[in-house]
């Protein structure tokens, strides 16, 4: 399994709570890009329409060896997720007010996948908390390793 890309701006900006992984239905130079890493999932989200996930803001850049062939940057992918995953991640969104946000993008024989979760936003003040919370635990570990 190789890491392609990761979403930091969802750490800090959400609370992640449920993961799932899901595959993407893709064109063919689109894969070929992701091989080279040029994926980009920082204003990426996930919606759901009639019972189907789709991707939306997620940036691949062109394939430098395609032709007129080459496939749209910011297109909206499909997901592939089981039914039953789908309609938790629906029920989670509507009822819960969850917003389902991409983590990162992986490749695993190589077939390129998707790690999702539902996570619910951060306040300011949250992020002031973590950051706080984050120095005292770098403090406490330098003052214990003098």
């Amino acid at each position: 399994m190789s890491v392609v890309a990761k979403n930091r701006k969802a750490f800090h900006n959400y609370f992640i709570e449920d993961r799932y992984e899901a595959g993407i239905v893709l064109q063919g130079t689109e894969i070929k890009s992701i091989r080279q890493g040029r994926v980009q999932l920082g204003d990426a989200y996930i919606s759901i329409r009639h019972g189907e996930a789709f991707i939306k803001g997620m940036h691949i850049g062109t394939y430098e060896q395609g032709n007129r062939f080459n496939h749209d940057e910011t297109r909206d992918r499909k997901l592939l997720l089981h039914k039953h995953e789908i309609e938790k991640l629906q029920k989670a969104e509507t009822l819960q007010g969850y917003t389902i946000v991409p983590l990162g993008m992986h490749l695993v024989k190589g077939r390129a996948k998707l790690e999702i979760a539902t996570a619910k936003g951060k306040h300011l003040y949250d992020k002031r908390q973590v950051e706080k919370e984050r120095s005292m635990k770098r403090e406490i570990e330098r003052a214990t390793r003098r």
